[in-house]
Order: structure tokens, then sequence, then C-alpha cells
């Protein structure tokens, strides 16, 4: 329980920590040169994309029913 969980916190703050870094890159780094901008920006878009990737994983992990191991049953 506490590792889904840790899952999804260092996701969505991967997720978060991107789009403010997007934001950054944006609107306040005016003097740095086009080069840097874009290559600061694919990698904002790259940790989103990870993050969504990551969110999309952990939702089909939880969708699968959960067999406990005490209660399977061997055919």
């Amino acid at each position: 329980m506490w590792q889904r969980g840790m899952n999804w916190a260092a996701t969505s703050f991967v997720g978060v920590f991107g789009f403010l870094w997007l934001g950054v890159v944006v609107f306040a780094a005016v003097d740095v040169s086009a080069w840097s901008r874009l290559g600061q920006g694919g990698f904002s878009t790259f940790l989103m994309g990870w993050a969504c990737y990551k969110a999309s994983v952990l939702l089909r992990r939880a969708e699968a029913g959960f067999t406990p191991r005490h209660r399977r049953v061997r055919t």
C-alpha cells in the first residue's frame, strides 16, 4: 500500500516539476538563447510525458485483480 502511494507521489512530483519547468523556460528565461530554450522545453515535455506514461502504467496495474498469495488456486 505504501509503495503504491509513493509511486503516485513520485509520478505526480515529476509531472508537476516538468510543468513548472516549462513555465520557467517560457516566461522567465528571456535572456537565454533559443537553442537552450528549445532543449529545456524538450526536457520538460519529456518529464511530463514520462509522468503521463507512468500514471497510465499505475492505473493499468490497479485495474488488474489482485489475488493474495495465500488464496491462490493451483490448476
